[in-house]
């Protein structure tokens, strides 16, 4: 896959932390799919920042990683039209980091909003490192080796891509012009509660994964939290504090008002309302399934991840090396 010039250049990444739910294929990997349309992608597995606070178990990092490959092929992430690569895999991604942490200030780390939170969030690990501090660094690295005009992210997010460019902005006045500075690609995420109710998160084991079988989200589907004033099938709804009614608004747009219309008139009971919502959702993740099997049924499919990623590891090398030879050269470290 060559690089066309004429299309903006587009990053972005995920962490192999675990399965992947509808949290993720909705807050990102749906967008994914649309923007490598639009620009020449590059999509990585970021398995060293998942070491900054996984760094203590890293037992099914391999297996995380394989799946992920998987689950991006699946949603229709296509490595003809986009990179797909491991972040190690590219060595140029660390010594870029480095460089950045030299002439990055130590407040501008600490100021950082994630830092902060996930201090605070994850007070049972220990994330009090020098990797997990500095890991805007490498973020910044990620997305400047590549010379990124955009990055698509939530809100929450921009603070981290306004980082970014400022360790452009310092290193280019320091050294000269090398680096643009990445614009936030803002994206609208849609949101989905897990199936208790609370964030979807594998920690409160309340996810769909993309790679459940249909009967399996069928069946988390039909355990669904509703609206808990319902008592009788005709009793009035609340649809708002209904996690079926929060899929429904994902998952059928369309027919979303009809359903409001109907759960408040108390003229349709919470089973058929659950039943609707899986026929609705086996059409939107029943392909994705069948072409996770589909993968999986090809006897060498391991041989088949590897020289995807592979080829995409190769395609991120050739961009990352041009860009560390006009950086060491600014820095005056191509002696």
């Amino acid at each position: 896959m060559g690089a066309n010039t004429e299309r903006k250049t587009m990053l972005s990444g995920a962490r192999p932390t675990g399965a992947l739910h509808l949290g993720n294929y909705f807050g990102a990997l749906e967008n994914w799919v649309k923007l490598q349309e639009e620009y020449d992608c590059f999509y990585f597995i970021a398995d060293w920042h998942a070491l900054t606070t996984g760094y203590e178990d890293t037992s099914e990092l391999k297996s995380n990683i394989t799946n992920m490959v998987i689950d991006w092929l699946s949603v229709g992430l296509d490595p003809e039209k986009s990179t797909l690569f491991l972040q190690s895999a590219v060595k140029e991604h660390a010594e870029l980091h480095m460089l950045f942490s030299m002439i990055t200030p130590l407040s501008w780390l600490y100021r950082c909003p994630t830092y902060k939170d996930q201090i605070q969030q994850l007070k049972d690990r220990n994330i009090l490192t020098y990797g997990f501090l500095g890991y805007p660094c490498l973020q910044a690295a990620d997305i400047l080796i590549y010379r990124a005009s955009a990055v698509p992210v939530g809100e929450d997010q921009v603070p981290h891509v306004e980082l970014t460019r400022e360790i452009a902005r310092r290193f280019n006045y320091l050294y000269g012009e090398v680096f643009p500075e990445p614009q936030s690609l803002l994206t609208k995420a849609k949101v989905l509660p897990g199936t208790d109710g609370r964030k979807m998160s594998k920690s409160y084991d309340n996810t769909i994964a993309l790679s459940d079988a249909p009967e399996t989200v069928r069946k988390k589907v039909m355990s669904m939290v509703t609206d808990p004033a319902r008592v009788r099938k005709d009793d009035p709804g609340h649809p708002e504090v209904c996690t079926v009614f929060a899929f429904h608004k994902v998952f059928d747009e369309d027919g979303v008002s009809e359903t409001e219309a109907l759960c408040r008139a108390g003229s349709i009971g919470c089973v058929q309302c659950k039943k609707n919502l899986c026929s609705k959702m086996a059409a939107k993740l029943t392909p994705i399934y069948e072409k996770r099997q589909e993968i999986l049924r090809k006897p060498d499919y391991m041989d088949y991840l590897k020289e995807v990623i592979e080829n995409g590891n190769a395609r991120a090398r050739e961009t990352a090396e041009k860009t560390m030879a006009e950086v060491r050269k600014a820095m005056n470290v191509d002696w």
